[in-house]
């Protein structure tokens, strides 16, 4: 079987895909993640996946690549990552007492195939107070994760409710569609 090569180096894709057990590699993609003029969310986490997994093709001629990406969306509007202390406070307020939806799609892409899937998780955040948002800003620091928690962590107190089709989804790799995916690429799982 060919090389496969996870287009991120985000610690959490690469723990799920580990749960795969397959032998890949990890490359940085070198992607602009902004969104463009009237992009919605869902169209968005699709691109930007498909252009990582595109853009680690170009390096690794003759390996199968995994791109992925998550877009949270409130309001018909895409959710960055935070990247600072006080816009994960705001994103967090924002979100208090309401269901966000995330998109979060693969694209498995080598030997003139490109395949790809997205997973919609809705979350149902519970009324947060203002400290304890600050309590759990401080506790984990979310600022490099979409929606700015850590669902596998002390994130999941925030919640009311998780609906979704693929709970490794909302983590940032959804498994159940990489699977298939990958079997449609020849990979044998389990």
């Amino acid at each position: 079987m060919s090389t496969l090569v996870l287009a991120s180096t985000s610690r959490y894709r690469a723990e799920l895909l580990a749960r795969l057990r397959l032998a890949f590699d990890c490359a940085k993609p070198e992607v602009d993640e902004t969104p463009l003029r009237g992009e919605a969310p869902r169209a968005l986490a699709v691109r930007l996946a498909r252009a990582k997994a595109m853009a680690v093709a170009a390096q690794h001629p003759g390996a199968w690549i995994i791109g992925s990406d998550q877009v949270a969306e409130l309001d018909g509007r895409p959710l960055g990552k935070p990247g600072s202390r006080n816009a994960a406070s705001a994103q967090l307020a924002a979100m208090s007492g309401r269901e966000v939806a995330f998109h979060t799609a693969v694209c498995v892409a080598g030997a003139g195939m490109q395949r790809e899937a997205c997973n919609l998780t809705r979350v149902a955040f519970r009324r947060l107070r203002p400290e304890e948002i600050e309590r759990y800003v401080d506790a984990e620091l979310p600022l490099d994760c979409a929606g700015s928690f850590k669902c596998e962590g002390l994130g999941i107190t925030l919640f009311e409710a998780i609906h979704s089709q693929d709970p490794t989804a909302l983590v940032g790799l959804p498994l159940i569609a990489t699977a298939g995916l990958l079997r449609e690429a020849g990979f044998t799982l389990p």
